[in-house]
């Protein structure tokens, strides 16, 4: 009582040899029906569980799919992660889910441990801040799945450098900064103040980027533009608001408000309400991600799209397919705007 049953147990209760047993429960090497019937029957009765990871080492157990994500909460990285265990599924892998906290130092352990566990792929989704020494590490790291026939998948984030041998299947997140910015600019907004991304994530740079180009496209002036950011997430958001509200005394100077995220530009709303500001009458405000909170809040809120289930969807079925393990792949998905409510035209002075 209380003991694993064991391959050797299945062996003598079956009447046959333990490397019999092997064959029938491995699945792929010829047996007689008899002893089948015989294994399986000793197997039900015993109750006996396959030991999965004796069996990975020995080359028989199940492919598995590794996805490595800042958290296992928010929406975007949720649809991520329901793209790739779909599409995992549909192939006959396992998906293995774990949160990062966006910590370097643990994503790097984490990718070293599914090397270990000889994962077929290792996803890694979202932004990240990086350094010399991490982009070193990663570059090692993807190097050594790449020989051991498995793949690095840098999924919504640029690789470490362009000889990295990783699978990058990303969003155009930059153009979608843009869009959203001249959306406002094309409203008549001038004063945009851009709150709620994290400065040196990869992520939050590239909507600064798209952010700045969009000024630029519009002829406003880079010293014009309003940058807050103190990190992603509806905590960081509110907070961003409230210091930029406080400065000014509640009398803002910008008349838009772009959030590097839906819920830090949830968040933002929340802070102008309790300073007396509507939107989007007194301040516009949009987002990025779609994150279902950008359809719950009132006004709706008018944000960037990202596929994100298909993104983990190609995220494995690049991966898959095959292709040279030696060098980088890169694939770039669409975003478009969706437009709801929370965008008001302006052609006045700010509110006062």
């Amino acid at each position: 009582m209380g003991e694993r049953v064991t391959i050797r147990d299945v062996a003598a209760r079956a009447g046959v040899s333990v490397a019999t047993v092997s064959r029938v429960l491995a699945g792929n090497y010829p047996t007689s029906t008899a002893s089948r019937a015989k294994v399986l029957r000793a197997a039900k009765d015993l109750d006996y569980v396959a030991n999965a990871h004796a069996r990975a080492l020995a080359g028989a157990g199940r492919k598995m799919i590794a996805v490595l994500m800042y958290d296992v909460v928010g929406s975007f990285y949720g649809e991520v992660a329901q793209g790739v265990e779909m599409e995992a599924a549909r192939h006959g892998r396992l998906t293995l889910v774990a949160s990062t906290g966006s910590d370097p130092e643990r994503e790097l352990a984490l990718v070293q441990m599914m090397r270990e566990q000889a994962a077929e792929a290792v996803v890694l989704v979202g932004g990240v801040t990086q350094d010399e020494e991490y982009r070193s590490r990663m570059a090692r790291y993807a190097e050594a799945l790449a020989a051991a026939g498995s793949r690095l998948v840098l999924c919504g984030r640029p690789a470490p450098a362009p000889d990295v041998p990783a699978l990058v299947v990303e969003y155009d997140n930059e153009s979608g900064a843009h869009a959203i910015t001249s959306h406002l600019l094309s409203a008549g907004h001038r004063r945009i103040a851009l709150i709620g991304y994290s400065p040196g994530n990869t992520t939050g740079d590239d909507r600064v980027t798209g952010y700045l180009r969009a000024l630029d496209d519009h002829g406003v002036p880079r010293q014009e533009a309003i940058l807050h950011g103190v990190g992603f997430g509806r905590h960081n958001g509110y907070q961003a608001m409230r210091e930029l509200l406080e400065k000014a005394d509640g009398k803002p100077e910008f008349t838009a408000v772009f959030g590097g995220d839906d819920r830090a530009a949830a968040a933002a709303c929340t802070a102008l309400r309790e300073f007396g500001l509507r939107v989007p009458e007194d301040v516009s405000v949009v987002g990025y991600n779609d994150d279902p909170v950008a359809g719950d809040v009132v006004p709706g809120l008018t944000t960037v799209h990202i596929p994100g289930e298909e993104l983990g969807r190609m995220a494995v079925r690049r991966a898959l397919a095959g292709g040279p393990r030696g060098a980088q792949e890169r694939h770039v998905l669409g975003t478009h705007i969706v437009v709801r409510e929370s965008v008001a035209p302006f052609s006045g002075a700010p509110r006062r």
